[in-house]
C-alpha cells in the first residue's frame, strides 16, 4: 500500500490570500486618511463646580484621522467625506507620530484655556492669568525660521515689545513685509537669546492669503497659568487640535450662568476661539457636519469668516444639503454672535 499523502495545513491559495491581506494592512504609505468622527456631549467632559444644569446639549465634533494603508488609500476615493493627506502636510520633517500627537494635545489645551477666558469674562466670573510667552510648535521648511528657531522655543518679545499670547504674535508679524526684519527675544531651555529673522511668502500648501508673509512658524501656542473661580474640570482625553474652542466656551458659559442658553436644543459646531472671542477657521467642516447629524444635532455653528469665499460655513452648508439633513447650519464670526443666535431661539 502506498502511504497516504497528508494535506498541508494551509493550501497555497490561503497562503497567498493571507500574504495579500498582510501587505494591504502593513505596507507603509506616506499618507494619512481622515473621515467623519463623532460628536461628544460637552457636559460629560466639562464640569464647572456648582455649575447650572442644562436641558439641551452643546457638542464638539471631531474628525477621525489615522495612517493610511492600501485599504484606506483605496477606500478614500469612494466618498468625498474621506480625505487623504500626504504626511508632509501633517507632520514636521523628522517628527514622529507621538510628537505630532503631543503637538495636537498642546493645541487642544491652549484652546481650552482660551475658551475659559472668553466664558468666564463673558459670565463676569473671577479669572486671573499670567503669561509666559508663546511656544513655537511648528517650523515651516525653507522659511527664515528654519534652522534658527527650534520647536519648544518660547518667544518673549518682538522688537522689545512683550508678547503675551499667540494671537498677539501673529498680529505683530502679519503687519510686516518681505523687505523687513524682526528681532525676537526667546528663551531656549534656560538661555535667553536675541535672534534676527527676515520674512518670506508662505508656501502655497499653507493656504495663506495672497501676499501674506511670515518668519516661518505655524500654530504657535500661548503659555500661561490660569486661576478661575468657580473651578472647572475638563477631560477630553486624547482629542487634539484647537477646533473645539467655540463649543468649549459656550458650554462653560452655560454652566456659569443661571439661564440655560440651550433651551432644550442639541447644538453642535466647530471653530477656534481667540481671547477676544473671534471664531476662526478649522479643517474638516464638511466631515463634522456628518458627525453632528448622526448625533441628532438640530443646529450646527460654523465659522463664517466674514463671508469669505469657500468659508467653513459654505463648506458645512454644502455638506448639509448633500446629505439632506434637517439640521440648520448657523454662520458665526464671534462668541457673541453665537450667544445672540441662542438667545433668539424660542
Amino acid at each position: 500500500m502506498k502511504p497516504e499523502k497528508t494535506k498541508p495545513f494551509l493550501s497555497k491559495r490561503w497562503v497567498i490570500l493571507i500574504l495579500i491581506l498582510l501587505v494591504i494592512n502593513f505596507f507603509p504609505l506616506p499618507y494619512y486618511y481622515s473621515q467623519p468622527g463623532d460628536a461628544k456631549v460637552l457636559s460629560e467632559v466639562i464640569e464647572v463646580e456648582n455649575g447650572f444644569e442644562e436641558e439641551g446639549s452643546f457638542m464638539l465634533t471631531t474628525v477621525q484621522m489615522g495612517k493610511a494603508n492600501l485599504l484606506f488609500y483605496g477606500w478614500s476615493f469612494l466618498s468625498p467625506y474621506r480625505l487623504l493627506y500626504h504626511e508632509d502636510q501633517i507632520r514636521l520633517e523628522g517628527e514622529s507620530d507621538e510628537e505630532y500627537h503631543h503637538r495636537q494635545l498642546m493645541a487642544m489645551n491652549s484652546s481650552q484655556e482660551t475658551a475659559m477666558i472668553v466664558a468666564y469674562e463673558s459670565a463676569k466670573k473671577k479669572i486671573e492669568y499670567d503669561y509666559h510667552g508663546v511656544i513655537v510648535t511648528q517650523i515651516i521648511e525653507d522659511m527664515p525660521a528654519d534652522g534658527i528657531l527650534n520647536v519648544g522655543d518660547r518667544i518673549l518679545k518682538v522688537n522689545d515689545e512683550e508678547v503675551r499670547a499667540a494671537e498677539e504674535l501673529i498680529h505683530m508679524l502679519s503687519e510686516k513685509n518681505v523687505d523687513e526684519t524682526v528681532e525676537l527675544t526667546i528663551k531656549r531651555d534656560e538661555e535667553t537669546l536675541l535672534l534676527e529673522l527676515g520674512f518670506a511668502a508662505f508656501p502655497e500648501i499653507m493656504g495663506a492669503p495672497e501676499g501674506r508673509v511670515g518668519i516661518g512658524i505655524s500654530a504657535p501656542v500661548t503659555d500661561r497659568t490660569l486661576v478661575v473661580d468657580p473651578n472647572v474640570k475638563i477631560d477630553t482625553s486624547q482629542i487634539g487640535g484647537p477646533s473645539a474652542g467655540l463649543m468649549f466656551s459656550l458650554e462653560m458659559y452655560n454652566q456659569l450662568t443661571e439661564e440655560d442658553i440651550t433651551k432644550g436644543y442639541h447644538i453642535a459646531g466647530t471653530g477656534t476661539i481667540s481671547e477676544s472671542g473671534v471664531v476662526g477657521r478649522i479643517g474638516g467642516a464638511h466631515q463634522k457636519v456628518l458627525a453632528a447629524d448622526k448625533a441628532g444635532a438640530e443646529y450646527f455653528f460654523a465659522p463664517y469668516e466674514k463671508g469669505a469665499e469657500n468659508s467653513n460655513y459654505e463648506e458645512a452648508l454644502a455638506a448639509a444639503e448633500d446629505i439632506g439633513t434637517e439640521m440648520e447650519i448657523i454662520p458665526v464670526d464671534s462668541f457673541q454672535e453665537a450667544l445672540d443666535f441662542l438667545n433668539s431661539l424660542p
